[in-house]
């Protein structure tokens, strides 16, 4: 088969959980362990951390990984899902897998498929193990799918643990309390392996010190070592001073990831990145400083808080669940500046799109009522239809347009929207991937 017959046989063939969700999900790590084992285990040939949470999971995931090749590390870095090209998942050093090695992986391990007959997930986290094995690289960063106890990635005995945080997604498979989700992100915490938690609250921290102490793993919690100080932001650049709570001495750093969701990203990145130059790893200040602030550049991240156009500013964002709107919509109110009565000079534009499995009316009453909408949704299975999305978000009281197409509701909301106005394509990961920037 060619690259695209390749892909299209794994996106049409193999149980996918953008198409069919929730079935797609396997309550047991059985396939992961005999695809592995019929591929003579590579995950247990290269170091890895593993990362887990609700929200952050990927810029931690990328943060992290533009800081190890920038201290000189052969580093591979799994992630999901993809944007624009399937090979975004799989990738070292910043460079995506070549279309030969997933052509030649599929082919050999056609007849093993047939047999155990994984999801597209469990075959796509075999194929990066396999390709980090052959690659020999010195760390691989491994991002949970979904969860962590029963994540397909869950096979895995990293140097070191990491949980961003725990808000409310996937509640159908992780449970309707911050404490049950807690308890399977909890899941990837391994015997005597070490564990760095981001955000908590009281709830989850208990759970997280009842699971590493059963596990007898060092835990470590970010917020209790760093904490930020100042920062100054920019639809372009994140700017912050932190403090090592520790040492007591403040560290000025620049992101280039710059929502403002990445400060808290950042207190769980230098709290891993203490946790592994304790095991031996050479990331001196500068490093960590330059790789900071050229993420993009380093490991391709693409969709978080993403500024793509001026006049009026366009902007993507991946979030896609109550906590990621929370953000979204905290991040919006600094570009909106007022006049002296108070009222707004310039207007927010929504581009808005959901799957059908997320805690809908949840975002639409977190939404501002006085912002413009334009309801569409990405081409999967899974998307609330745009008519269906717009009607519901009517009885929230937010009217507006809906579109089949995300790049046309784009269009629309550019000839309604000022100079100075701002547009936020967001709601999914998907929908996000289908924008055409050569068309704005």
């Amino acid at each position: 088969m060619t690259y695209p017959e390749t892909v299209d046989y794994l996106f049409s063939q193999l149980p996918m959980y953008s198409k069919i969700g929730a079935a797609a999900y396997k309550e047991d790590l059985h396939n992961s362990v005999a695809i592995c084992d019929a591929l003579n285990n590579p995950q247990n040939k290269f170091k890895s951390i593993h990362i887990a949470g609700t929200n952050g999971k990927g810029s931690t995931s990328h943060l992290l990984a533009a800081i190890l090749q920038e201290a000189g590390y052969k580093t591979g870095l799994y992630t999901s899902p993809h944007l624009k090209d399937f090979r975004e998942r799989i990738k070292i050093n910043g460079t995506m897998v070549s279309e030969s090695f997933v052509i030649d992986f599929v082919k050999r391990t056609s007849s093993l498929v047939e047999q155990i007959q994984p999801s597209f997930f469990e075959l796509t986290m075999a194929m990066a193990f396999d390709y980090f094995a052959q690659q020999a690289v010195d760390i691989a960063i491994i991002e949970t799918g979904l969860g962590g106890r029963l994540d397909s990635t869950n096979i895995i005995t990293p140097i070191l643990s990491v949980i961003t945080n725990i808000g409310f997604d996937h509640m159908n498979i992780l449970g309707d309390t911050l404490v049950k989700i807690a308890g399977e992100k909890a899941g990837i915490i391994k015997q005597s392996v070490p564990v760095v938690i981001g955000e908590y609250s009281e709830e989850t921290k208990r759970v997280f010190e009842t699971k590493a102490a059963e596990c007898n793993a060092p835990i470590y919690f970010a917020q209790e070592e760093y904490s930020i100080v100042d920062y100054k932001h920019s639809l372009r650049q994140l700017d912050c001073s932190v403090i090592d709570k520790e040492k007591n001495e403040k560290t000025f750093y620049s992101l280039d990831l710059n929502g403002l969701y990445q400060l808290k990203n950042l207190l769980t990145i230098l709290a891993t990145v203490r946790e592994l130059q304790k095991q031996g790893f050479f990331i001196p200040l500068e490093t960590k400083k330059n790789a900071l602030s050229n993420v993009k550049t380093l490991t391709g991240l693409h969709g978080r808080w993403e500024l793509i156009a001026d006049n009026p500013f366009i902007v993507l964002d991946v979030a896609h669940n109550e906590d990621g709107m929370k953000q979204i919509i905290s991040q919006t109110k600094i570009f909106l500046e007022t006049n002296d009565d108070g009222t707004s000079k310039n207007k927010l534009h929504f581009v808005l799109g959901m799957a059908k499995d997320k805690e809908l009316s949840k975002v639409l009453n977190l939404m501002p009522r006085d912002a413009n909408y334009y309801f569409t949704a990405a081409h999967i299975p899974r998307a609330i239809p745009s008519i269906e999305l717009m009607m519901k978000a009517a009885e929230y009281g937010l009217p507006g347009l809906h579109f089949e197409n995300v790049n046309d509701a784009i269009q629309e909301a550019k000839k309604r929207a000022l100079q100075n106005d701002l547009i936020v394509v967001c709601g999914s990961v998907f929908l996000v991937g289908e924008v055409n920037q050569q068309l704005i």
